[in-house]
């Protein structure tokens, strides 16, 4: 039962990093890698997004 929770929150992290990169204002080549990472690699790959990920422009790091 536990690794059913636990797949189903990574699923919606991934469905959310998914939304959010398309409708973010990269260029189509890095939505296309970013969403096949996140499709390839759903825990991996959101982590990398999440820490490596396009940046908004209102932040300060």
């Amino acid at each position: 039962m536990e690794y059913g929770i636990l797949g189903l929150l990574v699923l919606i992290l991934d469905v959310v990093a998914v939304i959010k990169i398309l409708g973010s204002g990269a260029s189509t080549g890095a939505k296309a890698l970013w969403v096949l990472g996140i499709l390839i690699f759903p825990l991996i790959g959101f982590i990398v997004w999440l820490l490596a990920g396009p940046r908004s422009s209102g932040r300060l790091a």
